[in-house]
C-alpha cells in the first residue's frame, strides 16, 4: 500500500488486513508508516510491515518492493495510492509544480508497477489497484495539474491491464469522489465544493473514509477475477451527473 500512512490509504490498508492480507504500508518517512502499521496490527491482529519509500526514486521503489517480498515471501496485491493534489490556475502554477504532480501521481505508480512486475506474475491471483480520481474522468477549473495526472492513471491502468493479462494479473483503478480527507478538509466550504456536493453528487454528501473499503476488498479478491482494465467510481454518483 503506497501512501498508506493516512487518509484513504490507511483505511484501504486496514480493510485488506481485516480481509486476511498481510499488509505493507509505505510512506516517505518510516515513522509515519510504522505508526499506521502498528495501528492496523492492533486493530486487526494481522501481520504488517512498515516501509520507507520515496515514490519517485527508482532505487527506493525497488528496495521497498524487495523488502516486502523478503518479509512476506511474495507479492500478490499492489495498491498505488500515494499522490499529491496541486491546485491553481494554469497561469499561477510554475513548471516545477506541474512536473511534481506528474512525478508523484504518474511516474510513482509506473515505477512501482515495474518493480513489482516479476513478483506479481508469479502470484496465482496478482492484483494491481491504482487509485485514480473522479478528476481523471471529469474536469474543473484550477485543476490542470491534478486532472492531467489522474487521467494518465486511468490510461496507465487500461494499458497495463492489456499488457499483463497474459501473466494472470488483473489491473484496475478506483476513482474516489469527494471524500473528506485531510487533503480536502481545508476546501470543504469552498464555492466549488459546496456546488459539487449540493448539485452534482447524487447522494449530496461527502464520502466517509470507511466507504472506500468495499471497493478495495472487491478488486483485491477472487470476486473480481473477470474484471480488469476497469475504473470503479466511488463518488456518490458524481460522474453519473
Amino acid at each position: 500500500m503506497t501512501g498508506g500512512s493516512r487518509g484513504l490509504g490507511a483505511v484501504m490498508a486496514e480493510a485488506l488486513s481485516f480481509a486476511g492480507a498481510r499488509v505493507a504500508v509505505t510512506s516517505r518517512t518510516l515513522s509515519a508508516a510504522q505508526a499506521t502499521a502498528d495501528e492496523i496490527t492492533a486493530s486487526t491482529g494481522g501481520s504488517t510491515l512498515a516501509v520507507e519509500m520515496e515514490y519517485t526514486d527508482t532505487a527506493s521503489v525497488e528496495a521497498a518492493v524487495s523488502s516486502v517480498v523478503d518479509r512476506f515471501g511474495g507479492l500478490d496485491i499492489l495498491v498505488n495510492n500515494a499522490g499529491i493534489l496541486v491546485r491553481g490556475a494554469i497561469g499561477d502554477l510554475n513548471r516545477s509544480e506541474f512536473e511534481e504532480s506528474l512525478a508523484v501521481n504518474v511516474t510513482g505508480p509506473w515505477l512501482t508497477c515495474r518493480a513489482a512486475a516479476a513478483h506479481l506474475w508469479k502470484s496465482d491471483c496478482g492484483r494491481v489497484i491504482n487509485v485514480a480520481s473522479t478528476f481523471g474522468l471529469v474536469a474543473a477549473p484550477d485543476r490542470t495539474a491534478y486532472t492531467s495526472s489522474k487521467g494518465a492513471i486511468v490510461q496507465l491502468t487500461r494499458a497495463l491491464a492489456m499488457e499483463w493479462a497474459p501473466h494472470g494479473v488483473n489491473v484496475n483503478a478506483i476513482a474516489p469522489g469527494p471524500f473528506l480527507t485531510e487533503m480536502n478538509q481545508p476546501h470543504q466550504h469552498s464555492e466549488h465544493s459546496v456546488r459539487v456536493i449540493g448539485q452534482e453528487v447524487a447522494l449530496k454528501r461527502w464520502g466517509e473514509l470507511h466507504e472506500i473499503a468495499g471497493a478495495t476488498i472487491y478488486l483485491a479478491s477472487p470476486a473480481s477475477s473477470y474484471v480488469t482494465g476497469s475504473v470503479l467510481t466511488v463518488d456518490g454518483g458524481w460522474t453519473a451527473h
